[in-house]
């Protein structure tokens, strides 16, 4: 036997598919169990909730929208497939066509998605923001009232032009009020604005008298002044043990309505105002809605740069396992919808 006989070479140790590709599988298993522990959360949370939210009236969640989401990135994922095609067999023009319309449903996506975000905000559908009993949509009114009447009267304080009203701490509502009721009633000044102010006082004095029905806790039906002498009369014509008629939300819901439909501050009230409707469980879902599908609208964008370093460039051979690593990023985020949707939308 030769000394020199031929050494056996040496193995070589992995998995036989590029480094890239494994990568993108480990990294892909980190993002299962990140979107695992969403979906896990959200199950135990609705489960655990009776009472969840489920009617769009409450959501404004849009199943159609939803529904043509989960198309768009169906019909995309088929696109990138096609794209990696063409490029291990090196038609690079196809590829690319096929990656722009991917693009393309990205852009189309995030629109979507975009829309029903407006919906949310636009009936302000944000965690922290939404009433869910009907003494915390009672008191959003008050709020959002008092805003309305500090931004109208803040026109006659802090005008451009000489003031209207000059008092020292314009933030004193009563103090703004009493000094505009001596300008709405005096013959300084034109005459359009003083109308305007007199019509502003009407919306402080609605505003005022919810917001002391409020603190009392009386009916704005059956108890027309919550202070003062009528207030206290009131209160000293019940017998013991009685007890004056408490808000109801419906007489808040009344009140909004008519200063909505008020010629002179309704358009005011309209944009400022929303109309009172507790929605239990209204603050979790929404933290939940905006926590998962924002987390996913940042891997689309993700996918949508991934796509558009390829598009940028001069698409050859040295590009394929880039485009393949992408598409299954992309099928990932395809997938991670694939759930959302039924939980979210439909169920």
């Amino acid at each position: 036997m030769s000394s020199h006989a031929q050494q056996p070479s040496a193995v070589k140790m992995g998995i036989p598919i590029p480094d890239s590709k494994l990568g993108m599988w480990l990294f892909l298993g980190t993002e299962i169990m990140f979107f695992t522990a969403f979906i896990g959360s959200y199950i135990v949370l609705r489960l655990g909730s009776p009472g969840w939210p489920t009617s769009s009236e409450d959501t404004h969640i849009s199943v159609v929208f939803g529904g043509v989401n989960t198309f768009v990135l169906i019909v995309s994922s088929y696109c990138v497939v096609v794209a990696h095609e063409a490029m291990a067999q090196k038609l690079f023009g196809k590829a690319r066509q096929y990656l722009l319309i991917t693009f393309a449903l990205a852009c189309v996506f995030l629109g979507i998605k975009s829309m029903e975000y407006y919906g949310k905000f636009s009936h302000d559908i944000i965690p922290g923001r939404i009433p869910e009993t009907p003494t915390q949509a009672i008191a959003k009114v008050d709020r959002e009232l008092e805003t309305v009447v500090r931004a109208r009267f803040a026109v006659y304080t802090d005008g451009e032009d000489e003031a209207d009203v000059n008092v020292p701490e314009a933030r004193d509502l009563a103090t703004v009020s009493a000094q505009l009721d001596v300008f709405a009633n005096g013959d300084e000044g034109d005459a359009a604005r003083r109308e305007t102010a007199k019509a502003d006082l009407r919306l402080y004095s609605e505003w005022q008298n919810l917001h002391q029905h409020i603190v009392a806790n009386v009916s704005l039906e059956d108890v027309p002044q919550a202070a003062g002498p009528g207030y206290l009369k009131a209160r000293e014509q019940l017998a013991e043990g009685e007890a004056l008629p408490t808000l109801k939300i419906g007489e808040v819901e009344g009140l909004v309505k008519k200063l909505k439909s008020d010629v002179d501050y309704g358009p005011a009230v309209k944009a400022g105002v929303f109309d009172p409707h507790p929605v239990l469980y209204g603050n979790l879902f929404a933290s939940i809605y905006f926590l998962m599908t924002g987390f996913h609208a940042i891997h689309v964008i993700v996918g949508m740069i991934l796509f558009g370093l390829a598009l940028g460039s001069k698409l050859d051979e040295s590009w394929t396992d880039w485009v393949e690593n992408s598409g299954l990023y992309w099928h990932f985020v395809d997938l991670v919808w694939i759930f959302l949707f039924p939980l979210l939308y439909i169920v």
